[in-house]
């Protein structure tokens, strides 16, 4: 189902005043109202973000997106995208050290292009609240405490920015976990960052991470996992319990599937380059009955199916989903899945209906 966005997107934050974004979906409009309470605590963390953030994931990468190409007519789409983002009140943004560097065979680093698009967007509005979460690379040759801190500097370097709001490690070490911990820690102490979490970790992990912080007094925030209606790991494994019990927070990276939930894709037209080995259309077939209840349940609200799946999400409580936006026009898309929600009915039959599906694939290193 195609989303025309209109050209009004003010969703700008007050306590007194409630302002909307406007799509029309199936030629019939639809205002979804937002308000600053639709921001958020990380966790134990001060930290307060947006409901829904965006990755960047595909910014400047040629390895997985972008069909292998990247040019100036994608950097400027990826521009817009953060600039319709920020907009439309979705202020957190997640990229990583490794996202479109040379080290994961990319073109340019998604956190040099962001920090670009911070420093033009706060020359027009200094005032502007932009949270940047960014992530540690957990390389084999990395090893202590010190590592956390000099990739940090690096990462600082090239965003531009004196710290960021969430300093996470990508993915769990071959060894040196405790090391990078205690390098989390640091970080805060240094006021190089206002939050720490950690990206793809086990319930176990998760625990033992917590644990090693609370001693220096410092919270874990955030727990970032591959977390769709289709990809429910982690309400499998413990790690969505552990995080309610614990107070963490869980980031949701992936959240439409990279693209398989929103209705674009077909048995008849997979996704192309390393996204169709995993949504081959074999898998497609299986997905359409979900996907064909999906786009029912978002005509009854005047909503796209990916703004349905992000609500599915968000609807679990204590999660924030972070799309990745390549244009402008997916931006205000995920822009109208805040104002509304599902029933608990529908919520549950989604589950249920997805619970037939065979997951795909997720990140290995999360099992451990």
């Amino acid at each position: 189902m195609a989303l025309h966005l209109s050209s009004a997107c003010f969703c700008a934050f007050s306590r007194n005043k409630v302002s909307t974004v406007k799509a029309v979906a199936s030629g019939q409009e639809t205002t979804v109202l937002k308000t600053d309470e639709e921001k958020v605590k990380l966790g134990g963390s001060e930290l307060k973000v947006s409901r829904l953030g965006i990755g960047a994931w595909s910014w400047g990468d040629t390895s997985y997106w972008n069909n292998f190409d990247w040019d100036d007519r994608k950097m400027k789409a990826a521009k817009a995208a953060f600039d319709a983002s920020v907009d439309c009140g979705i202020t957190l943004v997640d990229t990583a050290e490794v996202y479109g560097s040379r080290l994961a065979l990319g073109a340019e680093s998604s956190e040099t292009l962001l920090g670009r698009f911070i420093k033009e967007k706060k020359d027009k509005n200094p005032d502007l609240e932009i949270n940047v979460a960014t992530k540690f690379a957990a390389l084999p040759w990395r090893l202590g405490r010190q590592s956390v801190i000099s990739a940090l500097k690096d990462s600082l370097c090239r965003l531009g920015l004196s710290s960021v709001d969430l300093y996470q490690l990508h993915w769990p070490g071959v060894w040196g976990n405790e090391g990078y911990i205690d390098g989390l820690a640091d970080a805060v102490e240094q006021g190089l960052v206002k939050a720490v979490g950690v990206s793809n970790y086990s319930e176990k992990r998760l625990r033992d991470a917590y644990n090693q912080l609370q001693k220096r007094g410092i919270p874990l925030a955030s727990n970032q996992v591959n977390y769709s209606l289709i990809y429910r790991l982690p309400e499998e494994n413990g790690v969505k319990t552990a995080c309610e019990e614990l107070g963490i927070t869980i980031i949701a990276y992936s959240p439409i599937a990279q693209g398989a939930l929103t209705g674009k894709y077909t048995p008849n037209n997979p996704p192309s380059g390393p996204r169709g080995r995993i949504y081959t259309p074999e898998f497609l077939t299986k997905l359409q009955p979900l996907i064909n209840r999906i786009k029912e349940i978002g005509q009854n609200y005047n909503t796209t199916p990916t703004q349905v799946v992000l609500n599915w999400l968000i609807a679990q409580e204590n999660v924030v989903p972070i799309p990745g936006a390549k244009d402008a026009e997916q931006a205000k898309e995920f822009a109208g899945a805040l104002g509304w929600r599902l029933s608990t009915e529908e919520i549950d039959e989604l589950r249920s209906m997805a619970s037939e599906i065979k997951p795909v694939v997720g990140f290995p290193v999360e099992k451990l």
